[in-house]
C-alpha cells in the first residue's frame, strides 16, 4: 500500500493536493460549528445508583440535580426592602420559565425552610431553582436565565451559580481557552519547525498536515453528536493532539527523505524508500496510539468516551494526511522544499561558512548513547530510582468530582460556591438524597423511624422527611426541605456538616448506607458524596481490564514489529516509568497545592477521570517514540551480523539517526500540550501539565538513557523469541524492508 501511495504521489501530486484541499474545505464547513453541539458534562456514570436516584427525583418529584443558584446580597440585609424586591422579582422570573421545575427562596418559603437559605450574617439570600433537560440542556437554560436575572440593581448584588451554571461557564470558557491555545501553540510550533528544518517551506508542511488532522477530527466529532453526547473537551484534545502528531509524523517522513537523498538516491527512489520505512513506522505508531486511546470507550462516562472518539479520529486523520499528502507535497515542491532556509540566510549575513556534515560517529546522539551504554547499570538504576521517587506522591491520590472551583476565582459560579461553603449554615452540595423507589405500604411511622435513625448518624445536621424535620433522633418541626411521597415512591433529604470528598464524608456515607431501611425496602442514595463514590467505582472496577487490554495490545503490536518478546516487555516497563513522574507531579501540585497549584484552586482531590485520560493518551504517545526508535534500531540490527557488539552499535546508530527527530518532535508536542496549561478550566490545565511532563520525561530520561541502558544489558537477548513465535513473526510480522524490489517510475530498482 505504501509503495503504491509513493508511486501515486510521484505520478499525480497535484491531483492528491487538490483532493486534500477539497476534503479540508468540506471538513471545515461541517466541523467548525461543532462547539455548538457539545456539552461540558459527562463526568457521571449514567448506570450508577446516584444517577438512578437523580432520574427518580426528576421523574416523580420534579427535583433535579441540575440546579441554578442565585445569590442576592444587600449590605442592609437580605430582608431589607431592596433585597426583598430584587429577590421576589427574580423568583417570579424563574418561576415563569417552562424549564424551571421548582423554585425556593427565603422570601417565599416557610420560616423553617427560609433559615437555611440565609447567610450567617443575614446579608445574602439564596434562590434555588431546579431545571429540567439533564446536564446537556440544563446548562443552556441556566445560561439564558442568568442573562435574564443576574444583574446588579438598587445597590443589590446578584450572582448566579449551581451545577447547571457551572457546566454553562465551563463550555464558554473552554471555547475561549481553545482559541488561546491555538494562538500560542501554532506560532511557537512553527518557530521550532523552522529551527529544525531551516526552510520556511519545509516548516509549513507539517502545519498543513496538522490543520488537516484538526479539521478532520472536528468533522468526525460533529458526526458523532448525531448519535450520542460528546464532551466539549474533545476539541481541546483533538487540537493539541492533531498538531502534535501531524508534526511528529511529517517530521519523521521528511527527515528520512532528506537522509535518503544525502545517501545518494534520486528523489523518486528516496521517496519510495522513505515511505516503505518511515511511512510504515508512522502507520504502526498511529495504530498503537489509537488503540491506547480507544480503551477509554470501555468507561461509562461520556467525558472519557468523547476523548476516545476525538483521539481516534485525530490519529487517523493525522496519519492519513502524513502518508498521503506529505509525499505529494515533497514531489510537488522538489528543490523548493529546502527554499527560504533561515539558517543559511543567517550564515550569509554573519559571513559564516556552510557547516561540513559530521560522520554519524561524531554526532551528539551517537556519542551520548555510547556514553550511556558504557555505564548502563549505574545510569539505568539511577534514572529508574529517580523516576520512582518522583511518582511516590501518586500513592496519596484522593479522588473528587469537579465543582465550581475548576473555574477561575473571577467566575460567578466560583464566587457563589465560595459563599455557600463559607457563609451558609448548610451547604447544598453536601446534601444527600435518600430515594425509596417502592414506598407502597410503608407506614408514616416507619418513615419517621428511618428519618430519626438517619439523623443520629454523626455529622448529620438534620433530616427532612415527609413526616417532619428530625435532628439527633427527635422531630423538631415540619419538613424544612422539599420532601414528598408520590407515585408509590418517597424521598428524604439529609443535611451534612462534613466537607465533601473528605474521609469524614466517606465514612458518613457508609453509615447512611448501613441504616436499616423502612420495611427492608431498597433505597437509592444520591448527592455529591454518592456520585463521587459511584464514579470512582466505575473507573477502578474497569481499570484492570483497561490496563490489561492496553498491555496485551501493545505487547502484540510490538512483537509484530520486532519479532521479540523482550522488547515489548521492556516497552511496557519504560512506559510506566515515564508516566510515574507525571502522575506524582499532578498530585503534588494540584491536589496538595504546591507551586500555588499552578494558579488553580486546590481542593485536596483530583478529578477521577483525569488519571485515566492521562494514562491512555500518554501511554499511546510513549509508544509513538518507542516505535520511532525501535524501528530504526531494528533496521540496523537486521543488516548486521547480529552479535552483541552489533546490538550495541545498532542501538547507537538508531538513536543517532532518530534522536534529533524525537527531540524535535517531543519539543513541539510539549508546546502543543503546554498550551493547555493556559486553560482557565483547572482540569484541562492538569491535562496540559501532565502530558507535557510525560512527553518530556519520555523523550529524554526514558528513551535516551533507560532504553539504551536496558538494551546494552540485555545484548542479543533483546531480540529473543521462542522458535514457534519466531516462525509466526516471519509469516505475519511487520517489516521495515520491502518484501521484494520496488521499481519506481524512472525504472530504478529500490530494495
Amino acid at each position: 500500500m505504501l509503495q503504491a501511495i509513493a508511486r501515486l504521489a510521484i505520478r499525480a501530486p497535484r491531483q492528491i493536493i487538490l483532493v486534500a484541499a477539497l476534503v479540508a474545505l468540506a471538513t471545515a464547513l461541517f466541523g467548525i460549528p461543532v462547539a455548538q453541539h457539545l456539552s461540558a458534562g459527562g463526568f457521571q456514570d449514567p448506570t450508577s445508583e446516584s444517577a438512578q436516584a437523580a432520574r427518580l427525583l426528576t421523574e416523580k418529584f420534579a427535583q433535579s440535580d441540575q440546579q441554578l443558584l442565585v445569590t442576592v446580597t444587600d449590605p442592609n440585609g437580605a430582608t431589607a426592602p431592596a433585597a426583598r424586591a430584587v429577590g421576589t422579582d427574580t423568583v417570579g422570573a424563574l418561576s415563569a420559565s417552562p424549564h424551571v421545575m421548582h423554585v425556593t427562596s427565603p422570601w417565599t418559603s416557610p420560616p423553617a425552610a427560609a433559615g437555611e437559605l440565609l447567610s450567617r450574617d443575614g446579608k445574602t439570600g439564596l434562590i434555588v431553582a431546579t431545571l429540567d433537560g439533564g446536564e446537556n440542556d440544563a446548562q443552556k437554560y441556566a445560561q439564558a436565565l442568568t442573562e435574564q436575572v443576574a444583574h446588579d440593581r438598587d445597590g443589590v448584588t446578584v450572582r448566579a451559580g449551581g451545577k447547571a451554571m457551572i457546566y454553562a461557564e465551563i463550555t464558554r470558557q473552554s471555547q475561549r481557552d481553545l482559541l488561546t491555545m491555538e494562538m500560542i501553540a501554532v506560532p511557537l510550533s512553527f518557530v521550532v519547525l523552522v529551527w529544525v528544518f531551516g526552510g520556511l517551506v519545509a516548516a509549513a508542511l507539517p502545519m498543513v498536515v496538522g490543520l488537516l488532522a484538526i479539521l478532520g477530527s472536528m468533522s468526525m466529532l460533529r458526526l458523532i453528536t448525531f448519535a450520542t453526547d460528546v464532551s466539549i473537551f474533545g476539541l481541546n484534545i483533538s487540537t493539541a493532539l492533531g498538531l502534535a502528531l501531524a508534526i511528529d509524523y511529517t517530521l519523521l517522513i521528511i527527515s528520512r527523505y532528506r537522509e535518503e537523498i544525502a545517501a545518494g538516491d534520486d528523489r523518486d527512489a528516496a521517496l519510495v524508500r522513505t515511505m516503505v520505512t518511515a511511512g510504515r513506522t508512522v502507520l504502526f505508531s498511529a495504530i498503537t496510539v489509537a488503540l491506547s486511546m480507544a480503551a477509554m470507550i470501555l468507561f461509562p462516562m461520556y467525558f472519557l468516551k468523547s476523548l476516545a472518539y476525538a483521539g481516534i479520529a485525530t490519529v487517523a486523520f493525522a496519519a492519513a494526511a502524513a502518508v498521503i499528502v506529505t509525499p505529494a507535497m515533497i514531489v510537488l515542491l522538489g528543490d523548493r522544499l529546502d527554499s527560504l532556509d533561515i539558517r543559511r540566510l543567517l550564515r550569509r549575513a554573519l559571513n559564516r561558512p556552510e557547516p561540513n556534515p559530521k560522520p554519524v560517529e561524531r554526532q551528539f546522539w551517537y556519542r551520548s548513547t555510547k556514553f550511556v551504554m558504557r555505564r548502563a547499570v549505574t545510569i539505568g538504576l539511577t534514572v529508574t530510582a529517580f523516576l520512582i521517587f518522583l511518582g511516590l506522591p501518586f500513592l496519596r491520590i484522593q479522588f473528587g468530582n469537579p465543582d465550581d472551583r475548576v473555574l477561575p476565582r473571577s467566575a460567578s459560579t466560583h464566587q457563589v460556591g465560595d459563599l455557600l461553603r463559607e457563609d451558609f449554615p448548610s451547604n447544598l452540595n453536601t446534601a444527600v438524597s435518600m430515594v425509596i423507589p417502592d414506598a407502597a405500604g410503608i407506614t408514616p411511622a416507619e418513615l419517621d423511624r428511618y428519618a430519626a435513625d438517619l439523623s443520629r448518624v454523626p455529622d448529620v445536621s438534620l433530616v427532612s422527611a415527609p413526616g417532619g424535620t428530625f435532628v439527633g433522633g427527635n422531630r423538631v418541626g415540619p419538613p424544612s426541605a422539599p420532601t414528598a411521597v408520590a407515585q408509590g415512591s418517597a424521598f428524604l433529604t439529609v443535611r451534612s456538616t462534613t466537607m465533601l470528598f473528605s474521609d469524614a464524608s466517606k465514612a458518613q456515607l457508609s453509615r447512611l448506607h448501613a441504616v436499616p431501611t423502612p420495611a427492608g425496602r431498597d433505597v437509592l442514595i444520591g448527592g455529591g458524596a454518592q456520585v463521587n463514590r459511584d464514579n470512582v467505582y466505575a473507573i477502578t472496577s474497569r481499570l484492570p481490564l483497561v490496563l490489561a487490554l492496553i498491555g496485551v495490545i501493545t505487547f502484540v503490536l510490538l512483537f509484530l514489529l520486532t519479532g521479540s518478546l523482550v522488547l515489548p516487555l521492556k516497552a511496557l516497563v519504560l512506559n510506566m516509568l515515564s508516566l510515574s513522574a507525571a502522575f506524582g507531579a499532578l498530585v503534588w501540585i494540584f491536589q496538595e497545592g504546591h507551586l500555588d497549584a499552578f494558579g488553580t484552586t486546590p481542593t485536596g482531590t483530583l478529578e477521577a477521570n483525569m488519571p485515566v485520560l492521562l494514562f491512555c493518551v500518554a501511554f499511546g504517545l510513549s509508544m509513538d517514540y518507542e516505535v520511532f526508535l525501535v524501528s530504526r534500531i531494528r533496521e540496523y540490527w537486521l543488516a548486521s551480523n547480529q552479535t552483541r557488539a552489533d546490538n550495541d552499535e545498532s542501538v547507537a546508530l538508531g538513536l543517532a539517526r532518530t534522536g534529533r527527530v524525537v527531540t524535535a518532535a517531543a519539543s513541539i508536542m510539549a508546546i502543543a500540550f503546554a498550551a493547555l496549561i493556559t486553560a482557565q478550566v483547572s482540569f484541562m490545565r492538569i491535562v496540559g501539565l501532565g502530558l507535557t511532563l510525560a512527553v518530556l520525561v519520555d523523550a529524554t530520561l526514558v528513551r535516551m538513557t533507560l532504553l539504551p541502558a536496558f538494551m546494552r544489558v540485555m545484548g542479543r537477548w533483546n531480540w529473543w523469541a521462542p522458535k514457534p513465535l519466531a516462525r509466526l513473526h516471519s509469516r505475519i510480522g511487520f517489516s521495515e524492508e520491502p518484501a521484494e524490489p520496488v521499481v519506481v517510475s524512472s525504472g530504478q530498482t529500490v530494495g
